[in-house]
C-alpha cells in the first residue's frame, strides 16, 4: 500500500508540474526595443506591449537596448532563453537594410530569429521645403534629370531614408547627391535651411512638420495612399510607375521556440488585429496595423533583403 501510495503521489506530482510547465506565459515578458525611448520605434513598441499583455493576461515589458542601428538588441535577443520570455521589437530597416551594408551585424535576418509576426506597416514621405520650387515628384526630377546638383538628407548611409531616395534615382535613371546625418531630425533641419533639397521621412514623424506648414509633402512610398495623408499621391500616382516600398514594425523571438510558444504568441498577435482600440492608438500614431502570421514576416523579410540587395549594388554601396 506504501509503494502503491508513493507511486500515486509522485505520478500526480508529475502531471502537476507539467501542466504548469506548460503553462505560458506565467510571468512578465520582455519586449526589447532596438532604440531610445520616446523615439517612433519605442512608441509603438509600447503601444503594442500594453494590449498584447492585456491579452496574454500578464506584462509585457519594453526594455529599451539602443546602439548600432538595432544590433546591441538584437544580438541580445539571438543569445536569450529560447522560451518566450524574451522577444524583440524590430523595424524593417533592422532586418532589411542594415544586414546589406554593414558587414558585421553579428546576426541573420531570417536563420537568427523566430518569426512571430507582423505588427504594422508605414510609408515614407518624400518633403521638400514649403517655399521650395520644386512642387511635384516630376519637377523634382526634371531637375534632377538636367543635372543641377539635386541633393537630399538621410538619417545615415543605409537607413530607409536612404534607400528611399536611391530607388527613386535608379527608376528615373538620374544622378542625385546623398549626404547621410546622424539621425533624420538633423536632416530635416536642413532640408528646412535650404542646405538639401529633398528627403523622404516616416508619415508619423512628418505628419507634425506637414500640418505646421514647414515642409511640403509630394508623394508617399506605400502602393496605397495613406489614412494620415489622404491627400498626398503615392509615387505611383505621381508618375513612377511600379514605385512601392513600405517600412514595418514585427515581433521575433531567439531561433528555437518551441512550437506551442509560438502558436500562443501568434494567436494574441492576431487577436490585437480584431481589436478596434488598439487600431485607433496605432493609426495616431501614424501607422497602419497589419498583424500577420509568422510566414508572411518571413516572406517579407525575405523578399525586401532582396530587394534592396538589388539596389545597394546597383548604387555601388558596399558592405563597411
Amino acid at each position: 500500500m506504501k509503494i502503491r501510495s508513493l507511486l500515486a503521489a509522485v505520478l500526480f506530482a508529475a502531471t502537476a508540474f507539467g501542466s504548469h510547465a506548460e503553462t505560458y506565459p506565467s510571468r512578465p515578458i520582455r519586449l526589447v526595443v532596438g532604440f531610445g525611448a520616446g523615439g517612433p520605434t519605442d512608441v509603438a513598441a509600447r503601444t503594442y506591449a500594453a494590449r498584447l499583455g492585456e491579452i496574454l493576461k500578464q506584462p509585457v515589458i519594453v526594455d529599451n537596448r539602443a546602439g548600432a542601428t538595432g544590433g546591441i538588441a538584437a544580438n541580445m535577443v539571438t543569445h536569450a532563453d529560447p522560451d518566450g520570455y524574451t522577444l524583440i521589437f524590430v523595424t524593417s530597416p533592422m532586418m532589411t537594410m542594415v544586414p546589406v551594408v554593414q558587414k558585421a551585424v553579428g546576426y541573420d535576418p531570417v536563420k537568427s530569429f523566430t518569426p512571430i509576426g507582423l505588427v504594422s506597416d508605414y510609408a515614407n514621405v518624400l518633403l521638400v521645403k514649403a517655399g521650395s520650387p520644386v512642387r511635384s515628384v516630376a519637377d523634382l526630377t526634371r531637375t534632377a534629370a538636367k543635372g543641377n546638383g539635386v541633393t537630399y538628407g538621410s538619417a545615415s548611409i543605409g537607413a530607409s531614408n536612404h534607400f528611399c531616395a536611391e530607388l527613386l534615382a535608379q527608376m528615373t535613371g538620374t544622378t542625385m547627391l546623398h549626404v547621410p546625418y546622424k539621425g533624420s531630425a538633423q536632416a530635416t533641419t536642413d532640408l528646412l535651411g535650404g542646405k538639401i533639397d529633398f528627403m523622404f521621412d516616416a508619415t508619423g514623424t512628418a505628419v507634425g512638420q506637414i500640418r505646421g506648414g514647414t515642409v511640403r509633402p509630394l508623394a508617399v512610398t506605400s502602393a496605397r495612399r495613406s489614412p494620415a495623408l489622404p491627400d498626398v499621391p503615392t509615387m505611383a500616382e505621381a508618375g513612377i510607375r511600379n514605385y512601392s516600398m513600405s517600412g514595418w514594425f514585427a515581433v521575433l523571438g531567439p531561433p528555437n521556440l518551441p512550437r506551442t510558444v509560438v502558436d500562443t504568441l501568434t494567436r494574441a498577435n492576431l487577436a490585437l488585429g480584431r481589436d478596434k482600440a488598439y487600431e485607433e492608438s496605432i493609426r495616431k500614431a501614424g501607422y497602419e496595423p497589419m498583424l500577420t502570421v509568422p510566414a508572411e514576416l518571413t516572406e517579407h523579410i525575405t523578399r525586401d533583403l532582396a530587394l534592396w540587395r538589388g539596389v545597394a549594388a546597383k548604387a555601388g554601396i558596399r558592405p563597411e
